[in-house]
C-alpha cells in the first residue's frame, strides 16, 4: 500500500529519522531531505542533533532490560516517557534544519530496543520471536503534526526474520558503487557490517551483526572506574595496556562468532552479565584495568576481522566506519592492524555524517514504507520475503 500522493513522489520529500542505540546516551535525529523514488534516491542532511538522555530516563532504560526489575506499569509509562523525549530530539533537528511544522513530510523512529528475541523461544505451546521497541509514535505525531512510522523491525520477524539488520538497504541505496566493493562498518552498542560488491545489486549484498561494539567496552569502563567513567575517551585506557591473547581467544570461543549469517545480536548475549563477569574474573586473575580494555578493544577489532575473512566471498576494497567506535584511535588502530591491504575510511573522510548515519537510515526507510515498497534484505535477516517496514501513525 502506498501512503504517498503523486505530489509527494514528484518533488523532495522532508523526513526526520530518530534513532536511540544500546548506549543509551541519546537520542540522534536527523533531518534528511529525500530526492527521487524508488532505488534512484540520494539524500541530503539539512540538520542533526544529538539530544542527551536525561540520566533518570537512561535509568528506567537499563531497569527494562532486566526483567528481574521491571513490570508492565513501568514499561507502560517508559513507553510515554520515550515517546515525549523523540518528540523533543524531532523538534530539534527540525530546527536546526529552519523547517516550519508544516514542511515535514513523515517521520521515521526506530524507537529505544528494550529486548530483541530473534531465536524462538516456547510460549503456550507455540515457538515465537518478538522484539519490543518503546517511544509511543502517537506522542511524536501529535507534537510534529506529521506521520510516524515506527515498529521497523516485527514486520521482517513476521515474515521469518531476525527483525535485523535493518540498514542494509538504505547501505545499498546511498553507498553502492560501480567499481569499488565497500563494507559499511557500523560500531555503536553492537558491531553491523554492509558488504556491496563493485556494482553489486541488492540480491548481492551480505550483512549481518559482527558481535560487540562499544557494549563491552562501555561497560567495562564504569566497571573497572566504578562509574567514574561512562567510556573509554579516546581509547586511552586500551591504548595504556596490553592484549592478553591467551584471554583473547578464550572471549572468541563465544558461540555466536561461529554462527554463520543471518546472525543477529544485542544485550541479550553480549549485555551486563556478561561484561561484569568477565571483568571480575579477569580482574581476580591480576589483569590491570588497562590490560582488560585493552582485550576487550581486541575482541571488536578481532571479531569485525575474523567475521570478514569468514563469511564475506572476499575481502573489501575499502571498509567505511562509522558509529561511536570510528572516534576510539585505539580500537581503529586494532582493526588497521588486523586488515592489511584494506582501506579503512570514516563516514567523515568520503563526505558524510557517521554520527547521523543510523538517524538517516530510518528516515529512509520511513520514506520507502510510505512508498510501499519493501525496506528489508531477506537473505540479510533470514525474512522469507521482501516486506515494507513499520506501522504508520497518521498525522
Amino acid at each position: 500500500m502506498r501512503f504517498y500522493s503523486n505530489e509527494h513522489l514528484s518533488r523532495p520529500r522532508r523526513l526526520i529519522g530518530l534513532m536511540s542505540g544500546t548506549s543509551v546516551d541519546g537520542i540522534d535525529a536527523a533531518a534528511v531531505v529525500i530526492h527521487g523514488a524508488g532505488d534512484a534516491i540520494r539524500t541530503e542532511l539539512a540538520g542533526f542533533v544529538t539530544i542527551p538522555m536525561d540520566p533518570a530516563l537512561t535509568g528506567a532504560v537499563h531497569d527494562a532490560f532486566n526483567p528481574r526489575r521491571s513490570g508492565a506499569d513501568a514499561l507502560t509509562l517508559l513507553h510515554a516517557a520515550l515517546g515525549l523525549a523523540f518528540a523533543e530530539a524531532a523538534v530539534e533537528a527540525r530546527a536546526a534544519a529552519g523547517w516550519k511544522r508544516t514542511e515535514v513530510d513523515a517521520i521515521g523512529s526506530h524507537g529505544q530496543t528494550i529486548w530483541h528475541q530473534p531465536g524462538p523461544v516456547e510460549l503456550a505451546g507455540a515457538f515465537v520471536t518478538g522484539t519490543l521497541q518503546l517511544g509511543d509514535p502517537a506522542t511524536i505525531a501529535e507534537r510534529l503534526g506529521a506521520p510516524v512510522v515506527s515498529d521497523f523491525r516485527a514486520r521482517d520477524m513476521a515474515a521469518g526474520g531476525q527483525g535485523a539488520p535493518l540498514v542494509p538497504m538504505v547501505d545499498w541505496l546511498l553507498y553502492r558503487d560501480a567499481s569499488t566493493s565497500r563494507a559499511l562498518q557500523n560500531i555503536g552498542g553492537v558491531g553491523n557490517v554492509t558488504w556491496l560488491p563493485a556494482g553489486g545489486g541488492i540480491d548481492d549484498v551480505i550483512a549481518f551483526d559482527t558481535g560487540p561494539g562499544n557494549m563491552v567496552l562501555d561497560a567495562a569502563a564504569r566497571l573497572l572506574t566504578s562509574g567514574a567513567l561512562k567510556y573509554d575517551e579516546d581509547g586511552r585506557m586500551a591504548a595504556r595496556g596490553t592484549v592478553h591473547e591467551d584471554r583473547l581467544q578464550f572471549l572468541l570461543q563465544h558461540k555466536y562468532f561461529a554462527c554463520a549469517p543471518p546472525k543477529s545480536t544485542g544485550r541479550e548475549l553480549f549485555g551486563a552479565d556478561y561484561s561484569g563477569d568477565l571483568v571480575r574474573n579477569f580482574r581476580a586473575l591480576g589483569m590491570s584495568e588497562e590490560d582488560v580494555m585493552a582485550t576487550f578493544t581486541a575482541l571488536t577489532a578481532e571479531s569485525i576481522a575474523r567475521s570478514y575473512r569468514e563469511f564475506l566471498p572476499a575481502m573489501p576494497d575499502e571498509v567505511i566506519v562509522g558509529g561511536g567506535g570510528a572516534r576510539n584511535p585505539a580500537l581503529m588502530a586494532m582493526l588497521r592492524d588486523r586488515l592489511p591491504g584494506v582501506r579503512l575510511r570514516t563516514h567523515e573522510e568520503i563526505g558524510s555524517n557517521g554520527d547521523a548515519k543510523e538517524a538517516v537510515a530510518f528516515a529512509v526507510l520511513a520514506d520507502r514504507t510510505l512508498q510501499g515498497l519493501p525496506g528489508n534484505v531477506p537473505h540479510a535477516t533470514g525474512a522469507s520475503r521482501s516486506v515494507p517496514l513499520g506501522s504508520v501513525t497518521p498525522a
